[in-house]
């Protein structure tokens, strides 16, 4: 059989999460079936105005709302937000942040630098061995 003959296809769930959308916000015939990469691949050729606008000012997916306002998953979780946010919301967040969204910021700045610590120090040793390099 020909890829033209059965087209792969996803679930509209792992297309949003491509695309970078929260899926409860996208057009009913978007989660009504399947999307194929063709299709997915035309959405992000010449994404049509609902999902530039979705881009543009959401709400957005968790990770997205995350990234945003700097902190973690985990933070969001902590702190109760909700799944998805606005762009207005979060600026409102960023414009006046409240009390948990410093101290998420604070302690998910303190991670980054752990980690960059520990990459250079893994760094550090591997050039001053004698073992060969991985291939990561």
């Amino acid at each position: 059989m020909s890829q033209e003959q059965n087209p792969q296809t996803m679930k509209p769930l792992t297309a949003a999460n491509k695309l970078g959308i929260y899926l409860p916000a996208t057009p009913p015939e978007f989660r009504a079936a399947p999307i194929s990469r063709a299709q997915l691949e035309q959405l992000r050729a010449d994404p049509p105005e609902w999902l530039r606008e979705l881009r543009r000012s959401g709400p957005f997916p968790r990770e997205a709302v995350a990234r945003k306002l700097g902190i973690s998953n985990s933070g969001l979780a902590r702190a109760g937000v909700a799944d998805a946010l606005t762009a207005d919301e979060i600026s409102a967040l960023l414009a006046d942040p409240p009390e948990w969204l410093l101290r998420e910021r604070d302690s998910y700045a303190e991670v980054q630098r752990e980690q960059e610590r520990v990459r250079t120090k893994q760094a550090e040793r591997r050039t001053s061995s004698n073992r060969p390099a991985k291939n990561y």
